[in-house]
């Protein structure tokens, strides 16, 4: 299952939702275009071209892709549905490969939000890391200009005694 960060909230893309429902993207899109008012903007909302092209990056979607974008195949900017959203579409779209892949990505964000719980403590001591590295080479490189040119290993001077 396919769920990526986009806002700062966990989603999934409208293409990956149909393939699993076993439905077109247009016709899941269509469905909840129908039932507006089951679908604020926290439940799903449609992708900025600068959020598709930082997702399209991260997921590697290929330059002949992003020309059927332009030219065929997909002609909006993807959807992207939150959690709710998600546990929406089961009630829109009304089949039982609907509510059964439901509880399947239902599970897949709890399942995402178990590891980002377990492991935020890891995460945090990464950053710590990465912040003490920064500060450590910014003093480094400050010592470095500072005391180069006066060690004078290869200034005249040094030579000439």
């Amino acid at each position: 299952m396919c769920s990526y960060t986009v806002r700062d909230t966990q989603v999934m893309l409208d293409s990956d939702l149909a393939r699993l429902y076993g439905v077109e993207t247009s016709a899941l899109n269509r469905a909840a275009k129908r039932n507006e008012n089951r679908f604020p903007e926290d439940f799903r909302f449609q992708l900025t071209r600068d959020e598709h092209e930082d997702l399209r990056c991260q997921i590697g979607i290929s330059s002949d892709d992003l020309r059927k974008f332009a030219t065929g195949g997909r002609r909006y900017l993807p959807y992207a549905y939150t959690e709710q959203g998600v546990a929406m579409l089961s009630a829109v779209l009304r089949s039982d490969t609907a509510v059964r892949v439901s509880v399947q990505i239902m599970k897949s964000f709890v399942e995402m939000r178990h590891f980002i719980a377990d492991n935020a403590a890891m995460f945090e001591r990464i950053r710590a890391v990465e912040l003490r590295q920064l500060a450590y080479q910014r003093t480094t490189d400050a010592w470095s200009v500072r005391k180069t040119p006066l060690w004078g290993v290869f200034s005249d001077k040094a030579r000439a005694s």
